[in-house]
Parts: C-alpha cells; structure tokens; sequence
C-alpha cells in the first residue's frame, strides 16, 4: 500500500474527523477515496454512539443541568463515533452558530442544541437557520425573549445577518445595512421561550419555543430591498439566497476544512486565500440548494483540499480527541475522562461556552505560551505510554519491520504511524540525532524488544513536541 495513499487518508480523516490509527487507514485506502468521502457525508449508514452504559456508569449524566457532563459526554462522543463528519460538523457550527454555557446556564440545553447540528450540519442550510431561529438556546441566548414589537431588541436580527449568515461585508463593501438590522428584529418579534417549569420537585426541564402572536411586528418592512410584511421565516430566506452568504459559509468552510484564513472580522475587506476554491465552493451551495452533504463532498474531492495538507493549526478538541483515538483509549466508558475532556479547556476550548457569540478565534490564536505546554504535556504523556492500545499497535509494528535498521528509518516509521507527520529537514536532523544517541537498534532478544519499545515511546514524545504537529 503506497505510504502516498495513506498520506493523503489521513489528511482527509484528520480534517472531516479526528484521526485514524493506521489500520483504519489502511481500510479507509482499500475502500478507496472517494468511496469513503462519500460514507463520511452519509452518516446515517453508520450506526450512532450508544450512551447506555454512559447513562449507567455516570448517575450525573441522568440531569445534565452543569456543563462538565455534557462536555464530557461529547468527548466520547468524538473519540468513539464511526459518524466522524457529522461530529466534525457539530464542532465546525457551535463555533459559527454560537450559543455558550455562561449565558445559558443549563448543560442540558446545551447538548439540545448541539444535537440540531448532528441532525441538520450535513443537511439544508436553509432548513438548519430555519430551526436555529426558532431554537429556545439561541432565543434566549441573543435575547429575542426581549424582542417586543413595541420596544425591539435587535441583538438576534444583527446577528443573524453579521455572523450566521451574510456576514459584514465583502470585496470592500457592506452587505447589509442597519435599517435592514432593524427591519429583520421586527420580524422575529413574538418568537420566544415558554416559561420554564418550577426547578422543584422534579428538577430542570428543557425549554421550548413559542411564538406569541399578539407581540409580532406585523407591519410592512423593508429587507434588502424588498418590501412586505415580513415574518422571521422571510427573514431567514431572503438572507440565505443572497450571494454574500454562499461566500461567507464558503470562507468559513475553507477557514475550518481546508486552511487557515485571517479571522472573521477582517474578511470584508481581505480578499479570500484561495478565490479559485471560495468559487467552487460557492457554486457547490447553490447548485445543490444549499445541501452541505453536497459541499462538503465537493471540498474533500477537490484538489485545493487535496494540497492542503499541513496548512491549520489543530483545534484543541482536534489535538484532545485526535491523541486519544490514536492511542485507542476510553473506547468504553470508563473512569478518568474528566480530566481528558478538561485539557481541552486548559488549551484555550471550553466546549459548550465559547467566549461570545463570534466563537473563537482560530489558527495561530490557538497557541501561546502556556496553551503550547499544555499540548505537548498532555499529548506526550498519551503516546509515551506504553500500556495504551495504541500505543502497543504502533511499537508492535515498528518492532515487526525488519527494513528498520537505522536510526534514519527508524524517524520515519515513527513519522509515519504517528501520522503520517511531515517535518522540515532541520527537525528531521534533530530527531535522527536522538535516535543515534540510543546506540544499535536491536529486537533479537525480548529485553533488546522491550527497549526497542521504549524507544519508540521516547521518538513519538519527541515528534509530538515539535513545531509542524501542531499542525492539521
């Protein structure tokens, strides 16, 4: 099997996942490229994650109401999906389509609300802001439960046409204007939360919307030009035909997928990174009526996909979940996933609480000095441990490869399976002189094996380390 072939799987399973051991590798490139792409935008073949033994090991899990079970639950989520994109894709909207904890200040809700991007992230755009709108976490989170037709709250309506939809601007100019943000919170007017039930004696209970007839805005308004009595659902159309949004989710999209971009705030007047793929994938949201499935075959089929390799800095719930798939642990529930699910905290990530509705900041803004730390600690102190599944596979086959008698070969099959990781000549040259420092590689004998292994736990802590692993 051509170490090209599995090269570029694990470029694709890195970006529409988190990861792959090398044998899954290996049976991703017997099925062929395009035959998994087309799996991973159809994740309704696989079967879904069972959360029983979840609900039974962990008692808190039946409540929800804090944010750390929730938080929890979606890292294993992560690590044990065989629906890797639509995971992807929950994480990719939750930093666009933002709602947080702090605001909130129920977990349950939150995990509602990621569950509308498991069920809609890969299906019509239209059909996800559609629900989005009428959703009680973002209702309540934007405000429109303060939205009254004769005092309107226009925190929802900037929103939508800022950050979910067209964006500020582009190619210099604007896109919308604050008479078209006033016109859009006059038509979400009545949209809100019904009044919670009482805490007592039963616990919390998940909100639900509705919409209050007698406090919408019913009245002629102008919209991007156009002028009716429009509703929120009108709102919400004539936003999403507009050719500044096939770009703005185009960029998005490129930003999370493929590779890094300027932040959001800049993108009016910073031209895209690649117009040619921008295009493509414009294209791909219109033609197919706004069918993300569609889209994103489009983009792992391309070749701006393809060639991108290397080009994003990990996310931290990429490097948390990625590290804990290729060591193969907590592939069952088990004690101890805590404090997994908090490095990602600890790296800059709070899942389920981004710090405003923006989201994130991406790219290089994921690393400092202190974040950079807490990636390298956690991750070498995963694949330098070896009683970890993943771990053992990946020294067993290093160990079984007769053609590794150097220290040269043996940087690269430590690159390889951990990866495969590229890194640049001077980092190579590093490593090697490590490995020379270890003296003969031997594996006659079970104590010569034995520190063969540990060995390779050492290399793999060293590769994790360095610069260019940081890197998607």
């Amino acid at each position: 099997m051509a170490e090209s072939d599995i090269a570029l799987m694990a470029h694709l399973m890195r970006r529409a996942g988190f990861g792959a051991t090398r044998d899954e590798l290996e049976a991703y490139v017997a099925k062929g490229y395009e035959a998994t792409v087309d799996e991973l935008v159809h994740p309704e073949r696989q079967p879904d994650v069972d959360f029983d033994l979840m609900e039974r090991s962990l008692p808190e899990y039946g409540e929800l109401a804090g944010i750390e079970s929730n938080q929890q639950s979606w890292v294993y989520r992560m690590v044990n999906t065989k629906r890797p994109l639509q995971e992807k894709m929950t994480l990719f909207w939750h930093g666009i389509l933002c709602t947080g904890f702090a605001k909130i200040d129920y977990g349950r809700m939150m995990s509602i609300y990621a569950d509308l991007f498991r069920r809609k992230g890969l299906g019509n755009y239209r059909e996800l802001i559609m629900e989005l709108s009428s959703h009680p976490t973002m209702v309540y989170y934007l405000d429109n439960t303060d939205n009254h037709k004769d005092a309107i709250n226009e925190n929802y309506g900037r929103e939508l046409l800022e950050l979910f939809t067209l964006g500020v601007g582009m190619d210099g100019n604007f896109n919308y204007t604050e008479d078209d943000v006033k016109a859009a919170s006059r038509a979400f007017t009545g949209w809100s939360v019904n009044p919670a039930l009482p805490v007592f004696p039963y616990g919390r209970s998940p909100w639900s919307f509705r919409f209050d007839p007698t406090d919408h805005d019913d009245s002629e308004k102008t919209f991007l030009g156009k002028t009716g009595r429009w509703n929120g659902g009108d709102i919400v159309n004539m936003a999403v035909e507009q050719p500044a949004t096939a770009r703005f989710i185009s960029r998005h999209l490129y930003n999370f997928f493929v590779a890094d971009e300027p932040q959001v705030p800049a993108w009016k007047d910073t031209p895209p990174r690649d117009p040619e793929a921008i295009q493509i994938l414009e294209k791909a949201f219109v033609d197919s009526g706004y069918e993300m499935s569609e889209v994103m075959s489009t983009l792992f089929n391309s070749d701006f996909f393809k060639n991108a390799r290397f080009q994003k800095v990990k996310s931290p719930a990429e490097v948390v979940a990625g590290t804990i798939r290729l060591v193969k642990d907590h592939q069952q529930v088990k004690p101890g996933l805590f404090p997994v699910m908090k490095e990602c905290t600890f790296m800059g990530q709070d899942l389920l609480n981004p710090p405003t509705v923006e989201g994130w900041h991406t790219g290089r803004e994921w690393i400092d000095s202190g974040t950079l730390v807490e990636r390298i600690n956690f991750v070498a102190d995963q694949v330098g441990n070896l009683d970890l599944p993943g771990v053992q596979l990946i020294a067993s086959r290093m160990t079984g490869d007769n053609s590794i008698t150097s220290p040269e070969a043996f940087v690269d099959g430590c690159l390889s399976l951990i990866g495969p990781v590229e890194v640049s000549e001077k980092t190579k040259e590093a490593l090697v002189e490590h490995a020379k420092g270890g003296g003969e590689i031997r594996r006659g004998t079970e104590e010569e094996r034995s520190s063969f292994a540990r060995r390779v736990g050492e290399m793999l802590q060293l590769i994790v380390a360095t610069a260019e692993y940081q890197y998607n």
